[in-house]
């Protein structure tokens, strides 16, 4: 499903040339649930940019779904960010004036899906997440793991092909990120893929393969 070779990713700091990513390999097949493990400062969040497609490489070549990403435009990536990519983000990312159902439409009203079709998924997604109690709350009336689960239904709203979460239990507290990590161990039973940045060894554990980023250096754990 997705296969990165020789990733290398520089920034020019000034007069400073600084390699971010220094050669990564990384493949991730269909219904894989991995973690990529690693400190502030790895290049995890700039490898987790690439992978969403919302950067790209200095060199290196990156295939999902069997298209080389750099051959495609503007215009396919952000298609494949809408509908492809479920984001799932540490700060949740919800819109406060809109209530939990109308958050987890906004991706279906981007991509023109109709309001009928649109209010029904929604509102199935919010019941498989366990908030059936909670469809019309707004952000400021759930709790962080409530919010967080809005967004994984959210997330989950266009079908994608791949879910990509960026520290998905940072800004929760113990109890409450297990049960979203719980949430996860059920979508990927389910068959899901899910790639997940973390720096918390805890965390990264739930998935069934772990890799570790280290100074730009990916390396599989035993």
């Amino acid at each position: 499903m997705l296969s990165m070779k020789n990733i290398v990713k520089k920034y020019q700091m000034g007069e400073e040339e600084q390699t971010i990513l220094k050669g990564i390999e990384l493949s991730v097949k269909e219904g894989e649930f991995v973690s990529i493990l690693g400190p502030s400062g790895s290049g995890k969040s700039t490898l987790m940019n690439i992978i969403g497609c919302l950067d790209s490489p200095t060199s290196g070549e990156y295939v999902l779904s069997g298209r080389v990403i750099a051959k495609l435009s503007e215009k396919e990536l952000a298609k494949i960010r809408s509908k492809e990519i479920g984001f799932i983000f540490q700060s949740f990312q919800l819109l406060p004036r809109m209530n939990a159902a109308e958050n987890v439409e906004l991706p279906l009203v981007y991509a023109g899906i109709p309001p009928k079709e649109r209010i029904k998924t929604a509102k199935n997604l919010l019941y498989r997440v366990g908030l059936e109690n909670r469809i019309s709350y707004y952000p400021n009336q759930l709790s962080g793991g409530q919010q967080q689960r809005v967004a994984i239904a959210r997330a989950l709203s266009t079908n994608p092909t791949i879910l990509l979460a960026d520290e998905p239990t940072g800004a929760l507290d113990q109890k409450t990120g297990r049960q979203v990590m719980d949430l996860f161990n059920e979508l990927h039973r389910e068959g899901r893929t899910i790639i997940m940045i973390t720096h918390d060894e805890s965390i990264a554990e739930n998935a069934s393969r772990v890799v570790r980023i280290l100074d730009g250096n990916l390396m599989e754990t035993e």
